[in-house]
């Protein structure tokens, strides 16, 4: 019976991608000149990892590509040959290169030939023409030599000309090979592919059916292929398996040699050769192509893998979750049991009852949402290439460093903050860090430092990007505003307002356009894409010392704490982490200013006023008098205002439905909910409100 392999797919390019992060990671942690074993180990497991697998379901590309790094790796770990960072850049392109192969294969799509054969090129020269990373140097011409002319008679030569091109193959597999989930039967239909194959097997170690254990494999094949490829092509083949094997090549007949004339050779034009002397000097290694380092690839989503429909849980919340199911169980059975003899006087059990289920509800609900939640790590571990990558090109030297990348956020958050981080990253790369004579001369360590960190804070994640470069200069940004017409010169701003003017659209300070810099066209992109995440975005900078940016998103997109407030008719949410305070307002606490709306007093500061009433229209229910009214104290976009609704109704979790999805975007409002009473209750974007109120 033969079995779809298909089925295991994903899992083979989950498993595949994460042995790729493993391999970036542990190439950019080793230290040039020094070999460390344990590391080195690690990246060679990894790539006989996906050797293996990729030979088991027929990825013969992939399997023979990481046999060649195999053998890099191995010289390395066996002391055979030094780390050095050429070895370092070419194996990092290969990962690359492995990425790129197994993202067409998942997708279905043809590989690029062109760019494995150029990274094999540069993975082969590495291999074969150093010996462990010393350059060589060239002296001085010293002289100019003649090369005389060559003039050879024709005459009779022996060639040899086997009777029949071709392998005997002896392939006698371990007993473990087919535990190993190998199959000689895929060897077998590739080396069909090259030629005309003959099996033989040999059946006199299968032992009697009794004994048969049908997971060993007992047998053995000689084998006879007719073809023209190459001794070392037929091996590449047998390569996934070669320590699951016995196995032995030779020619299927012996040559015969034949006379044959050797063809005159013409004569040779004098020619005049630079004779360069080179003292101590290596033999010259084989030709080889020039390999042309392909431009740094800043952009770190650029050949990802498609996003994963699938994730990994912990057993012990998939236990969790089975233990509140059962408990949700037991309460309907309960609940079944009183209903089917209900009385008035099983009120008071039915209560219970419903509170219990109430209770159960609740934890299955967290255990659920538990199971979606990731450590932030699978986003953090792509950022150390990226850094040591633009670092290079940029000539900086830059340290990064991760904390909290066990912090779990949900799955979809995951997804959709790596690309605003990117973005973030490289203006602390680009603009953020001086360039090392700069920093000597500021005082400063020669090497920058940039530090990703995340951590919870209340319902929130946090992450911050630190860099201790030369911050912000707040005049420099107010002036490069004036500059591009987004504010009048007149304007009075706060340091705060300042330093938000770099996420207004076309702002940019970067004085030529590189594909680092970009033409100002990120920020207020990045901006967007957090709120859109439910989230915002903050900037402290001290000029000289560096910058701050910190992002506060919700640990989860489906499913909100949030106060439900009452509008005429009309019911909403505010998000409870949006929520400060909430005041019964009084006509002394509003101050009316001309032009500019309603000010609240509160504690020595004045906050606007914004009526909700007025922001979305609502006629119906009784008119909200200033003495009547809550000021639900908020705060959005790093700034402080009131809402003035007519009622407090309660604090509620709440599912959110995208709003978008279903009818349209609507500004201010980020979502809806259905509540208990299948009425629809529109979610309250407060960052958005406040933008809104403004204009």
């Amino acid at each position: 019976m033969s079995i779809d392999m298909s089925q295991f797919h994903q899992v083979f390019f989950e498993e595949c991608f994460e042995g790729l992060e493993a391999m970036e990671s542990g190439l950019l942690s080793l230290d040039i000149g020094d070999i460390d074993s344990e590391v080195i180990n690690t990246i060679f497991r990894a790539a006989h990892s996906i050797k293996g697998g990729s030979g088991t379901f027929g990825f013969t590309v992939v399997a023979g590509y990481t046999h060649i790094m195999e053998t890099l790796l191995d010289e390395m770990r066996d002391g055979r040959r030094q780390v050095t960072k050429p070895a370092v850049d070419v194996l990092l392109g290969s990962v690359d290169c492995l990425r790129e192969m197994l993202t067409s294969i998942q997708n279905e799509e043809d590989v690029n030939a062109a760019s494995v054969a150029k990274h094999q090129a540069a993975l082969e020269l590495e291999l074969n023409g150093s010996s462990g990373g010393g350059e060589q140097t060239a002296a001085p011409v010293q002289e100019i030599v003649h090369v005389p002319v060559i003039v050879e008679e024709p005459e009779e030569e022996e060639e040899e000309i086997p009777e029949e091109q071709g392998w005997k193959i002896a392939f006698c597999p371990y007993l473990n090979l087919l535990k190993t989930g190998n199959d000689p039967v895929r060897l077998f239909r590739e080396l069909k592919v090259h030629g005309e194959l003959t099996t033989n097997v040999n059946i006199q170690d299968v032992p009697p059916f009794a004994e048969l254990d049908p997971e060993e494999c007992n047998i053995s094949w000689e084998l006879k292929l007719v073809t023209d490829d190459s001794e070392a092509t037929i091996r590449e083949i047998f390569s996934w398996v070669e320590e699951d094997c016995a196995l032995e090549l030779s020619p299927l007949a012996k040559p015969k040699k034949i006379k044959k004339a050797k063809k005159p050779v013409a004569a040779t034009p004098v020619i005049e050769a630079e004779a360069v002397k080179v003292e101590n000097a290596t033999p010259p290694a084989p030709a080889a192509p020039v390999i042309k380092k392909p431009a740094v690839e800043t952009d770190a989503s650029k050949n990802a893998p498609k996003a994963s429909s699938s994730i990994r849980v912990d057993t012990d919340k998939i236990d969790t979750l089975i233990n509140m199911v059962g408990e949700v169980v037991i309460t309907q059975s309960m609940l079944g049991l009183i209903g089917e003899n209900f009385s008035m006087d099983k009120v008071g059990l039915l209560k219970r009852g419903l509170a219990q289920l109430e209770r159960h509800t609740r934890d299955l609900q967290q255990s659920v949402m538990n199971i979606r939640m990731l450590p932030i790590s699978f986003v953090f571990s792509r950022f150390p290439r990226l850094v040591h990558d633009i670092s290079t090109k940029l000539d900086k030297k830059i340290t990064l460093k991760l904390v909290g990348e066990n912090t779990e956020v949900d799955k979809a958050v995951v997804e959709l903050i790596n690309d605003p981080l990117v973005h973030l990253i490289r203006n602390s790369l680009d603009h953020g860090i001086e360039m090392p004579a700069a920093r000597v001369a500021a005082g400063k360590p020669e090497t920058g430092t940039i530090e990703l960190k995340a951590y919870h804070r209340g319902g929130h994640i946090v992450i911050e990007i630190v860099d201790d470069g030369g911050g912000m200069d707040k005049n420099r940004l107010f002036a490069k505003a004036v500059e591009k017409g987004l504010v009048e010169e007149s304007t009075i701003l706060s340091d705060k307002q300042i330093l938000e003017l770099i996420f207004m659209p076309g702002f940019s300070t970067a004085e030529q356009l590189t594909d680092i810099s970009g033409r100002g066209v990120g920020m207020d992109v990045v901006r967007r894409n957090i709120q859109s995440l439910g989230g915002n975005i903050d900037i402290i900078s001290e000029l000289g010392k560096g910058t701050t940016i910190a992002i506060h998103l919700p640990l989860t997109l489906a499913i909100l704490d949030g106060q439900s407030v009452a509008v005429g008719d009309e019911t909403y949410i505010v998000p409870l982490v949006s929520i400060i305070e909430s005041i019964n307002i009084t006509e002394k606490m509003l101050n009316k200013v001309a032009g500019k709306g309603e000010t609240f007093k509160l504690r020595n500061e004045y906050l606007p006023i914004i009526r909700m009433r007025e922001i979305f229209n609502v006629k119906s229910g009784a008119a909200t008098k200033s003495n009547e009214g809550v000021i639900v104290v908020v705060e959005g976009q790093g700034a402080l205002c009131g809402f003035l609704v007519d009622e407090l109704l309660g604090q509620q979790q709440v599912v959110i439905k995208s709003l978008e999805a279903n009818y349209r975007r609507v500004e201010g409002v980020s979502g809806a909910t259905i509540l208990g009473d299948g009425s629809v209750a529109l979610i309250l974007d407060v960052p958005g409100l406040v933008r809104l109120s403004v204009r």
